[in-house]
């Protein structure tokens, strides 16, 4: 399964903190009813036999619906697992050498704020970018702003599907609009949200608007 603009369209990454009167699992297969067109399973405290044992399970689910399952930094329990693909910050293992870690035919995502990181990344390998934050997150702590023009920038110089991340939501996706970029990555504004099905139901027509302007 390779990765296709309309893959980036409205990418889930998960965030256990709002796990409540939903599993994670559960929340995931909203998400997916919803409309999701990528997940990635992002788990920062889990030791490594319970991520494997999670991943395991998230993948049939996102098998059933069709939808890429990517792994968040950890190449090992991607490979482990079956995963779709990988993403891997610029602080984690090279995407030149996640590439030849994985073989051709998984998915291997990377995060840029630069240019010059995103063409780096391209000519690595990598077969899309997450760019952001695009605004002000609480999700993650060390994430650096990434302007307008930069975003612009960074899709107009690239091949390779284009998503923000960052502090997107209902009220702000349209900003987004006419940067080029081919979707949205959302944490919080899904995993957060009480409804999440509905709630993807939304933020997909948005995202399709968005991206058709």
């Amino acid at each position: 399964m390779k990765c296709s603009k309309e893959t980036m369209l409205l990418y889930a990454v998960t965030d256990r903190s709002w796990v409540g009167k939903q599993t994670l699992y559960e929340q995931v297969e909203s998400a997916l009813k919803g409309g999701a067109t990528c997940v990635q399973l992002r788990e920062k405290e889990l030791d490594e036999a319970a991520f494997l044992e999670e991943a395991v399970e998230m993948k049939k689910l996102c098998a059933k619906y069709g939808v890429p399952f990517i792994i968040n930094d950890n190449v090992q329990v991607a490979l482990k697992c079956g995963a779709d693909g990988v993403h891997v910050g610029q602080s984690d293992m090279a995407a030149g050498n996640v590439r030849k870690a994985v073989g051709d035919k998984m998915i291997v995502g990377v995060s840029a704020q630069t240019v010059e990181q995103a063409l780096a990344a391209q000519a690595a390998g990598a077969d899309y970018l997450g760019v952001g934050a695009v605004f002000p997150t609480s999700t993650k702590s060390d994430a650096r702003e990434v302007s307008r023009q930069t975003l612009k920038d960074i899709c107009a110089a690239v091949d390779i599907p284009v998503t923000a991340i960052g502090g997107i939501n209902k009220g702000n996706m349209a900003e987004l609009s006419g940067t080029g970029v081919d979707g949205v990555a959302l944490v919080s504004g899904i995993f957060a949200a009480e409804y999440i099905e509905e709630e993807c139901k939304i933020l997909k027509k948005l995202s399709g608007k968005m991206v058709s302007k």
